[in-house]
C-alpha cells in the first residue's frame, strides 16, 4: 500500500502512523515525491488495514499496489532519484551522463595511477577498478583485496575522484564501504539477499548490476532488498544478458534503459565492457547507451591490455577512451544531457 499524508501532516502524524503499520505487522518506509510525504506499507496487510489507515486524520489517500517492488517503483516514487556521492560532490541520475573508468582489476600502484590519470583528463569523474574478483576458475587472478582499495583510495584523492570497487562477501562489506565511495553488487552476486542487505546498512550508494539471466522484474526486487534496509542511493547497472547469440559474451540489452526508467525511479547506468566482452564493441555500445537515455557509463581501461590480469579482451586503450567520452557528448547533447 502507498498512504499519501495530507500537505498539512506533522512528523508526529507520521510518526503514529508508522507506528500503527508496524502494529499491522508491515513494514513502513518515508518518502517525499514532487514535495508530498508517502509512507510505503510492505507486507501481508490483514483485512482492513486499508481502512485502519484511512481513519488516521493525517491521511489523504491509501492506494493498494500490485507491484512487487513497492519502493523501487514510480508507483511509489515518481520524481527521479538523484544519488549523491562523496558527500554530494557528484549526483547520479541528473542533468550528467556519469562517466566511470579504470581497470578491471587493480595490479598495482602504478598501473592504477597511470590509467586513472588518462582517464580522468579524458573526463571520466569516478575511478573504477577491482580489489576482489569473482573468477570462473578458483586459480585465475582473485585480486589484491584490501591492498587495492588502500591504492583505490589514495589515487582516487589525489585526483579528486570517487571510487567503486565490487563488494564479494558479507564479510568485506564494513572494509570496502571504509575506503570506496560506492560499493558495487557484482551480477553473480545479484540476488546474493544477505550481501544486498549488508551493502544497504553500509550507509553508501550501492551499484547492482543485473546478472546476465535475470529479468528486470528481478533486478528490482533485488533492488527492493537495498530500499527496504533503509538505502535509497541505487545505481542500477544494464551488463548485457545471454541469449541465443553467441559471438559476444553478452548481447546489450539497449531497451532495458528506457525500459526501467519507465519502471523505476532509480537512476541506470550501462556496462558496455561486460555487455560485449570485446574492446572493439565497447565505443558503439557507449554511443547506443546514452541515446537510449543512461544516466552513466562503466568502462574498462588498461594501458597494457594484452597483459591485463582480468578481461583485457574488453578493456579498451586510454586514447580510445579519450575518443569514446568525445564522441558521445554530442548524443548526449541531443537528448538533453551533458558529458
Amino acid at each position: 500500500m502507498i498512504v499519501l499524508l495530507k500537505p498539512d501532516a506533522t512528523d508526529a502524524d507520521a510518526d503514529a502512523l508508522v507506528a500503527r503499520m508496524r502494529e499491522l505487522g508491515l513494514k513502513a518506509q518515508r518518502t517525499l515525491d514532487n514535495g508530498r510525504r508517502l509512507i510505503g506499507a510492505m507486507g501481508d496487510a490483514p483485512p482492513g488495514a486499508s481502512d485502519t489507515l484511512k481513519d488516521f486524520s493525517c491521511v489523504e489517500a491509501v492506494h493498494a499496489t500490485s507491484t512487487p517492488y513497492l519502493l523501487a517503483s514510480r508507483s511509489f516514487r515518481n520524481e527521479d532519484t538523484l544519488v549523491e556521492v562523496a558527500d554530494g560532490r557528484l549526483v547520479v541520475g541528473g542533468e550528467t551522463v556519469v562517466v566511470m573508468a579504470g581497470p578491471c582489476a587493480v595490479e598495482s600502484f602504478e598501473q592504477l595511477r597511470d590509467i586513472a590519470g588518462a582517464v580522468h583528463a579524458a573526463g571520466a569523474t569516478v575511478l573504477r577498478g577491482g580489489a576482489y574478483k569473482h573468477r570462473t576458475s578458483p586459480y585465475a587472478f582473485q585480486g589484491l583485496g584490501e591492498e587495492a582499495l588502500i591504492y583505490l583510495s589514495e589515487v582516487g584523492r589525489d585526483l579528486g575522484m570517487p571510487v567503486v570497487t565490487e563488494v564479494t562477501d558479507t564479510r568485506h562489506v564494513e572494509l570496502v564501504a571504509r575506503y570506496a565511495d560506492i560499493l558495487q553488487v557484482g551480477a553473480r552476486n545479484m540476488q546474493n539477499y544477505n550481501l544486498l542487505i549488508e551493502a544497504g546498512k553500509a550507509g553508501k550508494p550501492v551499484l547492482l548490476k543485473r546478472n546476465m539471466y535475470a529479468t528486470l522484474e528481478s533486478l528490482l526486487l533485488c533492488a527492493e532488498y537495498i530500499l527496504s534496509a533503509g538505502n535509497e542511493q541505487i545505481i542500477l547497472c544494464e551488463r548485457g544478458i545471454k541469449t541465443f547469440e553467441d559471438s559476444l559474451r553478452n548481447t546489450l540489452d539497449v531497451a532495458a534503459v528506457p525500459s526501467l526508467k519507465l519502471k523505476t525511479h532509480l537512476p541506470v547506468i550501462v556496462d558496455p565492457s561486460h555487455a560485449s566482452g570485446h574492446w572493439g564493441m565497447v565505443e558503439p555500445l557507449s554511443r547506443a547507451a546514452v541515446a537510449a537515455g543512461a544516466d552513466g557509463l562503466l568502462i574498462e581501461v588498461h594501458n597494457r591490455p594484452e597483459r591485463a590480469r582480468c578481461d583485457g579482451h574488453q578493456s579498451i586503450l586510454p586514447e580510445r577512451f579519450a575518443k569514446l567520452v568525445d564522441d558521445c557528448r554530442p548524443i548526449a547533447a541531443a537528448v538533453g544531457r551533458r558529458m
